[in-house]
């Protein structure tokens, strides 16, 4: 009887014990660069980690860190998430130049047409080429933005020849490459630094996406935006990337993981590039509220701005043999998936 008893109490202890486990509440740390105000926080990060929450039952909580709080600089967010300084983080990779050049292709000039066809193809490139770029955390979605047109403070220039020499804010190596043959100079800095550098006259203008125009009040700092043709791929874009700490991936019961999963991939990157299309017509009517000069250059000058960046596809090219990859295969591939979802 004692025995019998003995082993319902022990019976008993080991089903709360695993009960407890199966309901462990686990808050992840996410990291990102951008105010509270900005399109990727309110729009992006905290309604993802809201239905993470929502699905998990609330076992899975964010505890969302905005405008590097956590310390160190927007270069430094990858190896955060992959050393575990934050569960998650919300980055730029190609802030680290040259560590990104497989994934870097959809920086090339003059490529992409939008976010919301451009993240998909991004999305299955990457997990297709690239994958070994991101060793040590796992890709949650990756997206693109609406993509770079340039903005000036004092000047507005219409052709090549009066964008000679202008300095401009550079939001990668590639994109820095681009503003550098079309004959400017790149001054590569990370989005939180343009208004004061524009503001003290350290750059002339900036190639940055309307979505992030209105959260650091670019327009009221830029008075002329200078665009491409309706319907035309613009000079410039970025990757952007949402990705967690392996290890802690890896931790999770696997119900856990299934949520994780079900709100990461194809369809999630999808999501993400309809958000980051989204702001662009209020950000433009914000600016032309205030008045400001709006520069579209014409059919003729766009083919003369895109042929001089042709240098910088062949560069690529060429940098992507270096370190063992076949840069014009991976480029027509990108082309393709890019075609494939509406982006060409």
């Amino acid at each position: 009887m004692k025995t019998r008893k003995l082993t319902g109490l022990i019976a008993a202890a080991l089903a709360t014990v695993a009960g407890g486990a199966l309901a462990q509440e686990i808050t992840l740390k996410v990291h990102h660069f951008l105010p509270p105000s900005g399109n990727a926080h309110a729009n992006l990060v905290v309604p993802w980690c809201d239905k993470i929450a929502k699905e998990s039952n609330n076992r899975l909580k964010c505890q969302i860190y905005p405008a590097m709080q956590l310390g160190g600089t927007p270069p430094q967010l990858f190896d955060q998430a992959k050393d575990g300084v934050a569960d998650l983080v919300w980055t730029l990779p190609t802030y680290q130049a040259g560590r990104f050049t497989k994934s870097e292709v959809f920086e090339l000039p003059f490529l992409t047409l939008n976010a919301t066809t451009a993240s998909p193809a991004l999305w299955e490139y990457v997990q297709k080429n690239a994958l070994d770029e991101f060793k040590g955390v796992k890709p949650i979605f990756m997206h693109m933005h609406d993509g770079a047109v340039f903005h000036f403070g004092k000047v507005g220039p219409k052709t090549l020849e009066e964008l000679k020499g202008l300095k401009v804010r550079a939001p990668s190596r590639l994109g820095g490459k681009m503003i550098e043959a079309l004959g400017m100079v790149p001054v590569p800095m990370p989005a939180p630094q343009v208004p004061e550098a524009i503001a003290k006259g350290v750059v002339d203008g900036a190639n940055i996406p309307w979505e992030v125009v209105t959260p650091f009040k670019l327009q009221e700092i830029t008075r002329f935006h200078v665009e491409v043709p309706k319907g035309m791929p613009k000079p410039g874009n970025s990757i952007f990337a949402f990705v967690m700490n392996q290890a802690k991936y890896d931790s999770l019961p696997a119900d856990l993981k299934k949520v994780i999963d079900a709100n990461s991939g194809l369809e999630t990157s999808k999501w993400a590039g309809k958000i980051f299309d989204q702001p662009e017509v209020e950000a433009r009517k914000i600016a032309q509220d205030r008045k400001n000069t709006f520069i579209t250059i014409t059919p003729a000058e766009y083919a003369r701005w895109k042929k001089a960046t042709d240098l910088v596809d062949d560069a690529w090219y060429k940098e992507a043999a270096a370190k063992g990859a076949n840069g014009k295969a991976l480029y027509d591939e990108a082309v393709a998936l890019l075609k494939k979802h509406g982006s060409m």
